[in-house]
C-alpha cells in the first residue's frame, strides 16, 4: 500500500497517545490485568478522540502528481521514482475517461452504404465505408475511437504502493460510471450474478435438453453498469474461476470497459501451475492487449518500514498473562458499544455462521471458528461489515497439512484489510515464522489425486497439491498484518470516528 511514515508524519498532525500493555515475562494473572486497566484510560482517549485527522490533507481536488508531492514533503510519503513514473501514466488515463462512456461499443451504430457506390468496382474496395456515427464530420462531436481507452495491469511484490496509486487515480476519475472493488467481492458478485440467471431459466422438461451461458450476459450486464472497473488484488486460483474469467472479460473489455487492476503476479503467472492452465492462456494475452502491465517493484515493503505501532496487538500464546490482557482489552471496546456481549448469528447467502462472542461493532473469536470451517469470502466480507474489531485467538502453527485453513486465512486478512477491520491476534509464533512450508502429503490430497486420474509427478507442479499459492499469498499476509499493527491503521479503522467524520 502507501508508503507511509508515521513518525515523520506526526509533524503534521499531533501527536499519538499511546496504551501501556503488559510485559511478557514473570507476571501474574491478576498484575497483568491490573497493568492494562492503567493503560486503558489512554487507550480510550486514542481510539474515541473524535477530532484525530489523518498527517496530511487527503483531498481529492487537483492533479493526483500534486497529491502525491503534497504528502512527500509532508513526510507521510517517501519519493519513490517509480510510484512517480506509474502516477503519470494513471493521469494520462485520467484525462482519457473524464466523461468517458462504452456507450458506442454497447451499441454499435448500424453500417452505412456509400450509394455513390460503382458496384463494379474491385471487391477489394468495400461499398460499407461509414456507421451511423461517423457518417457526418463534426470537429466538435468527433466520432468515438475504434478501439476503447486501455486500462493498467499494475504488479509487484508485496507493500509496494500499487494500491495506494490505484486509489488515488480512481478517486480523481471525473467519471460517475466507476467501481472500485476487490477481487474477491467482483468475483463473489459474478458468481451470484450467475446464479440468479439461471434460477431464472424455465424449468427443463423431461426430454427438452438446451444449454445456456450466463456468462456473456452477466458480462453485458456489468458493461451497462460501469465503463471503468478497478480491481484490487487481482488473481486466478481455482479452476472454476479462471474458465469464469476468460470469457467474463473478453466480453466487458470488448464491450469498452476499462480496467485497471492490482496484483501481486504479473500476467504471465496468473494461475501459475494450476489445474487446465492451457484452457486459460489465451485471456493472459487478451488482458495484457487492453490492460498493458507495468512493473512497481521497487524492492521495498513499506508497511515494515518506518511504521508506528500500535502498541501491543499480537500475542503469543504461551505468554504468562496473555489471555487475561485480551479479556480486559475485549471489555474496553466492548465498554463503549450499545449492547450486549453474546453470540451472534450472520446470514449469508443463506446460510447462518454463528461466533460466539460479540458486543456490538466488536468479536471475539477463535481460529477455528473463523477458519476451521468451511467460510469462504463472502462470509468474511459481512463479518468486515458488522464488525470494525476482530479478536483471532490461538492461531496455531500453520503447515502445509492446514493448507485450506492457510487458505481461508489469508482471503480473511485481505478481506478485513481492504475494509479496515482492525484485529487482535494471539498466536504459537511471532508472525514471520508462524507459517511452515513443510508438513505435506495429506490423506485428502492423495484421495483427490486418485479421483482426478493424475500420477505424482504431474500433481508435484500444479499449485492445488504443493500449495503454492498459499506460500505466496501468505506473503501478502504477513506484510498486511503487520501495517494492521500500526497506529494509522487503527485510527482509520475506528468507525466511530470516520461516523462522526461524515456527520
Amino acid at each position: 500500500m502507501a508508503a507511509y511514515m508515521l513518525t515523520a508524519a506526526m509533524r503534521c498532525s499531533g501527536t499519538f497517545v499511546h496504551y501501556s500493555y503488559v510485559p511478557t515475562s514473570r507476571i501474574t494473572c491478576c498484575q497483568a490485568f491490573s497493568k492494562t486497566v492503567q493503560g486503558f484510560a489512554s487507550l480510550r482517549k486514542l481510539f474515541s478522540s473524535a477530532s484525530f485527522s489523518s498527517q496530511c490533507p487527503t483531498d481529492d481536488s487537483g492533479d493526483i502528481v500534486t497529491r502525491y508531492d503534497r504528502m512527500v514533503r509532508c513526510g507521510s510519503l517517501r519519493e519513490d521514482a517509480l510510484q512517480r513514473s506509474v502516477l503519470r501514466q494513471l493521469v494520462r488515463l485520467q484525462q482519457t475517461l473524464r466523461n468517458y462512456s462504452n456507450t458506442f461499443y454497447l451499441n454499435p451504430p448500424p453500417l452505412t452504404v456509400n450509394p455513390n457506390c460503382d458496384r463494379l468496382q474491385k471487391r477489394t474496395e468495400p461499398c460499407v465505408i461509414t456507421t451511423g456515427a461517423s457518417a457526418h464530420k463534426d470537429e466538435d462531436n468527433p466520432p468515438p475511437p475504434r478501439h476503447p481507452p486501455k486500462g493498467f495491469y499494475i504488479h509487484g511484490d508485496v507493500g509496494t504502493g500499487k494500491t495506494m496509486l490505484m486509489d488515488m487515480f480512481y478517486s480523481g476519475v471525473q467519471n460517475r460510471c466507476k467501481k472500485r472493488v476487490h477481487f474477491n467481492g467482483f468475483m463473489l458478485d459474478i458468481h451470484k450474478r450467475i446464479h440468479r440467471r439461471k434460477q431464472s431459466l424455465p424449468r427443463r422438461k423431461l426430454g427438452n435438453m438446451f444449454a445456456y451461458d450466463p456468462i456473456s450476459p452477466v458480462a453485458m450486464e456489468i458493461a451497462h453498469e460501469t465503463c471503468l472497473l478497478c480491481f484490487d488484488e487481482f488473481q486466478v486460483t481455482d479452476v472454476a474461476d479462471a474458465v469464469i474469467l476468460r470469457q467474463l472479460f473478453r466480453t466487458l473489455l470488448e464491450s469498452g470497459v476499462v480496467v485497471v487492476a492490482t496484483s501481486n503476479r504479473s500476467p504471465d503467472d496468473l494461475y501459475k501451475n494450476g489445474l487446465q492452465r492451457d484452457t486459460f492462456l489465451p485471456f493472459i494475452d487478451v488482458l495484457k492487449e487492453y490492460c498493458p502491465p507495468i512493473c512497481l517493484d521497487s524492492g521495498v515493503d513499506y508497511r515494515r518500514l518506518h511504521k508506528t505501532g500500535a502498541e501491543k496487538l499480537y500475542f503469543l500464546t504461551g505468554e504468562p498473562g496473555a489471555d487475561p490482557v485480551l479479556d480486559a482489552m475485549f471489555d474496553e471496546l466492548a465498554f463503549k458499544q450499545n449492547s450486549f456481549t453474546g453470540p451472534k448469528v450472520l446470514t449469508v447467502l443463506g446460510r447462518e455462521v454463528t461466533l460466539e462472542k460479540t458486543c456490538g461493532s466488536v468479536a471475539d473469536c477463535t481460529f477455528h471458528e473463523l477458519c476451521g470451517r468451511s467460510l469462504g469470502a463472502s462470509d468474511y466480507l459481512e463479518m468486515a461489515r458488522l464488525f470494525d474489531t476482530v479478536f483471532i485467538r490461538r492461531v496455531p502453527m500453520l503447515t502445509l497439512r492446514l493448507k485450506d485453513q492457510v487458505r481461508r486465512f489469508a482471503v480473511l486478512v485481505d478481506n478485513f484489510y481492504d475494509n479496515k477491520v482492525r484485529v487482535v491476534l494471539q498466536a504459537a509464533a511471532p508472525l514471520d515464522q508462524l507459517f511452515i512450508h513443510t508438513g505435506g502429503d495429506d490423506e485428502r490430497d492423495q484421495q483427490l489425486l486418485d479421483d482426478l486420474g493424475l500420477t505424482e509427478e504431474v500433481a508435484g507442479r500444479l499449485s492445488l497439491f504443493t500449495a503454492e499459492e498459499e506460500i505466496f499469498a501468505f506473503h501478502r499476509t504477513v506484510s498486511r498484518l503487520t501495517e494492521m499493527q500500526t497506529d494509522n491503521y487503527w485510527m482509520e479503522g475506528d468507525r466511530s470516528i470516520t461516523k462522526k467524520r461524515h456527520t
